[in-house]
This record gives C-alpha cells, structure tokens and sequence, in this order.
C-alpha cells in the first residue's frame, strides 16, 4: 500500500533509496523548486514498517496551494537506514539530509558534510531523538568531545571566532571566520545551541493542541508560522474558513510583515552605527506594534488565528483607527528611508557589499526579500495563492545587485505593498463569521502549510497517526533556509562588514532551535 495514502492536494513520486538523485533530478527538469526534506518514523505502520523520507518541490507556479506541490517518496528500510544524498544535484537539501542524519539516523551515502547540524559534539552518537522509541522526557547524558570545522590552510591565515554569547540581547549562534588580514576567506556559522525539541513535543497530541506551538516557532513570525500550521490542518480536515477570515488572515499577516520590514530598515542601519536610522526605524516600528495591540490585543498578534478562522474579529472603529495610524506612519517610513539612502556613509558601506549572486541564492534555496533582491522572483502569495491574495492587486519587487543596499532597499519596496494590501482589505472586508469549526481529523494522512512570512517562504508539515492525533510535526522557516547563504555572501568582504551583512539578511535563531 502507498506510504501517503492520506496525503492532501500532494502529488507523490516514489522512489527507491538509493534511485533519490534521478528521482530529484527528474522534478527539476520539470521546473520544480525545492522547499525541503522532511524524514518520518512510521516503522510501527503495518503498510510501512519504515523510515519514510519526503522531499517537496513546489511545481505549479500560479496553482492554488492545494496543488502545487510534488512529494518525491523513498522508504528508507529500518535494518539499513540509508539511501543516496541528492545534495550534490540539490545543494539546498545538505541541512535538511544533515537533520534528518542527527534526529533520526538516516545515512545520506555521498553527503559531502555529514557533520552534526542540529546535535551538537556533546550529543552521544547513535542516539536519536526524534525516532518513535525515544522517551520525551529522557534526559540525555553528556559526551566530551571536540567540535570539527573546515579550516583555510596558509602562511598568514587567522581565525576569527565570534560568539556563541553576543555583545547584545541576542539569540547564542557561533561564527568562525578564517581570514586573511580583514578579508574573510570562509565562514563556518555554527547554530541550533538552544534547541527547544518543539516537534518532539507535539507528538501524541491533538491537532487543535499544536497551534500554541506553531505560535512559539519565531517571536516576530508568530502569525505566518500560525497560518502554515492552520493551513496544514484545515487542509487535513477539509475544512474551507470564511471569507471573512481569509480576509483578517491577510490584514495580520501583512501587519506582521510590515512591522518587521519597517524595524528592518533601521536596525540595518544599526550594522554601521548610524544613529539616526536605527532609532526613527525602532520608534516607527513601535507606532506599528501599538497599532497591532489597538487591533487585535497582543503587539505581535499573538493569539488572533486560529483553526478554521480567525480567534478575534474586528469592529469598524478598530479598522478606522488602524487606517489612520498608518496614514501616520507611511510618510515617516519614506522620509527615514531617503534620509538614509542619501548619505554618502551608507551609501559607501551598502553598495557592493555582502553579494549574494543570483546562482548562488537559486542554488541555496533562498527565499524571501533576500532572494527577491538577488534577482530570484519568488513570492508564494503569488506563484502558490492562498487566503485572500488572488483577490488582491500587488506586486512583486525584485533586484539584480544582491547587495546590503538591495536588501535594504528590498525592505522599502515591499513595505509599500504592505500598506497598499491592509488598504485594500480595509476597503473590501466582507461581512461575515469568522471561524468554521473543526470537527475532526483524518487518520494517518499528512498534509503542509507554505506561507510569504516576514523573511520568506514558511514550510510547515503535519502528519496524523492512527488515533488522528499528532504523528509527525516539521517546521522548515524561512530563516532555516537562508542562513547558509550569509555565509555565502560574507566570504570576500572585510570582518567588519560581518555585522551589517547580517542584518541586512535579519535572520532569527528561534526559528531553528525548534
């Protein structure tokens, strides 16, 4: 019997293991784009008794979300978990197959870095988390080890290690840079220190449950992680959310979207200590903030979706106050913005600085403002349409430099069609209820949630069991996604620059340390 006899709006190719690579070759040639590899245990399945590993490609750009995806599918037998590593086809897949090495001991044969990604040197080997047969609440001991890294050889070559702890109230994340004077010639990012075992969590429970979890992926995200995970589940159930929901999804999710490119655009000025940007960037964002508490009661719009609809509803009034915060705060985002793309500083320090070529960001599987300045044309409210953005006239900006300049610039762009899609919802909000009830799920199907968050495309994937509840829950963020390509865009450029060429990516650590 098919291992995704329960799958939802997914079209599945099966494969044998070590026939992955053609498989996945075959998907490209069609013109599919990769998304993510997710492994499951389902060795306890009667019809299975195996590790079943899934990599998805979106397929058909322009399609509903319900049918624009392809699920490329090998058993991966549980006496001899391995199988052939599409990494060297798919770069973008090399943390993904690492993942799912560490979580779940499947051996990508070819991998050309099978070092630990999520499990770090202290983690005991052969130990593996997220199988079926590992307790939850095991504590697990510690190993004494050493920590591998690729080194630059060569007379007058340094390293340069920064972090895991920053000078700032910031997540923990390790970057070792190999140099040669200031210039970097490679850069090892080193993640995952506060691992919070989210999906490990969720399993056993009930899919109404796992929305507070999807909730808690990311701070400044929490409303299109909430949205992915929704999705998912609505699609498991069959259920269609009202019209009206469709339309406040759009609203929260823009203001989310808003609020983060509107801090974006003066924290990057932070990476240079331009004063000026980054505290009119932070005090602007905090008008946003307020306008989303006055709205819907939480600053990060926590708590407003829910599965089936919305959990809060909005009066006129509420819309009405909204309309004229933002009519404040629009002019002042394009003052700071010309303020700041006129001085010669910025200008000096942005320009030709941090490139991420327009290859290297395909083959890294970037997503989001950063592949949109790299010249990538990605944008999943349009090319995969959910919600109410069908209904809705935008635009997708998109840059060819792939500099600190484009991505801040990026930033601009995109606000300016955030604050055109809030009008347009405010305008057309149709009347209505705002949630349709749930009343069950499927059994031992599996369906996913692709959301446009703040930072790009959001990836979740949820599967039941034999019960309905809670079989398998995987989150691949678009921060998850982008991270290796800082890394890209750092070698060449001096030490000093590291700082503003990370925050002009504004990649989070939470959304890794699931």
């Amino acid at each position: 019997m098919n291992a995704d006899k329960g799958f939802r709006g997914i079209r599945t190719v099966e494969s044998e293991p070590y026939q992955l690579p053609g498989a996945v070759t075959d998907i490209l040639l069609q013109g599919g784009r990769f998304l993510n590899a997710v492994a499951t245990d389902e060795r306890h399945r009667k019809d299975v008794v195996a590790f079943v590993l899934r990599y998805f490609f979106a397929t058909e750009c322009g399609a509903t979300a319900s049918s624009a995806y392809t699920a490329v599918s090998a058993r991966i037998p549980a006496e001899r978990p391995s199988y052939a590593s599409v990494t060297s086809i798919l770069p973008a897949a090399a943390w993904a197959e690492r993942e799912s090495h560490d979580l779940f001991g499947l051996v990508p044969v070819g991998h050309p870095d099978l070092r630990p990604l999520v499990l770090h040197e202290h983690w005991p080997q052969g130990v593996y988390p997220l199988r079926k047969d590992y307790p939850l609440e095991r504590r697990q001991t510690y190993v004494d080890a050493s920590w591998t890294y690729p080194k630059v050889d060569g007379e007058g070559v340094f390293e340069v290690p920064v972090g895991p702890i920053h000078a700032g109230i910031i997540e923990p994340g390790h970057f070792r840079f190999q140099v040669m004077g200031d210039s970097v010639l490679h850069l090892e990012p080193k993640l995952f220190y506060t691992h919070r075992g989210l999906e490990k969590r969720v399993e056993g429970l009930d899919v109404s449950s796992g929305l507070p979890f999807a909730e808690q992926v990311c701070g400044v995200c929490s409303v299109s992680h909430a949205i992915s995970y929704a999705t998912a589940a609505e699609s498991l159930s069959g259920v269609t959310i009202p019209i009206r929901a469709s339309y406040l999804r759009v609203l929260v999710a823009e203001l989310e979207r808003l609020y983060n490119h509107v801090g974006d655009l003066g924290n990057i000025c932070a990476g240079i200590g331009y004063a000026y940007g980054s505290t009119a960037g932070s005090a602007l964002k905090e008008q946003l903030l307020r306008a989303n508490a006055a709205l819907t009661g939480h600053r990060y719009l926590k708590g407003s979706v829910a599965l089936g609809g919305m959990a809060v509803d909005v009066t006129e009034r509420q819309l009405l106050e909204l309309e004229r915060a933002l009519s404040r705060i629009e002019p002042r985002v394009e003052d700071l913005v010309q303020a700041v793309v006129t001085d010669d500083v910025v200008q000096n320090r942005f320009r030709k600085t941090g490139v991420l070529s327009v290859q290297n960001a395909l083959n890294l599987g970037v997503v989001g403002p950063a592949a949109r300045a790299s010249g990538l044309p990605l944008d999943v409210r349009r090319d995969q349409p959910y919600l109410a953005y069908d209904a809705l006239q935008f635009e997708v900006p998109v840059q060819a430099e792939g500099d600190v300049f484009a991505r801040y610039w990026q930033r601009l762009l995109e606000a300016r069609q955030s604050f055109s899609l809030i009008r347009q919802v405010l305008n057309r909000l149709p009347e209505g209820p705002v949630k349709e009830p749930i009343e069950d799920y499927p059994k031992e199907s599996y369906a996913v949630g692709v959301t446009e968050s703040p930072r790009g495309e959001n990836f979740h994937f949820l599967a039941t069991d034999e019960a309905g509840r809670i079989a398998r829950y995987h989150v691949r963020s678009a921060t998850y996604a982008n991270w290796p390509a800082v890394a890209k865009a750092v070698q060449g450029n001096i030490v000093p620059d590291f700082p503003l060429i990370n925050k002009s990516f504004e990649l989070c650590y939470a959304c890794c340390d699931r």
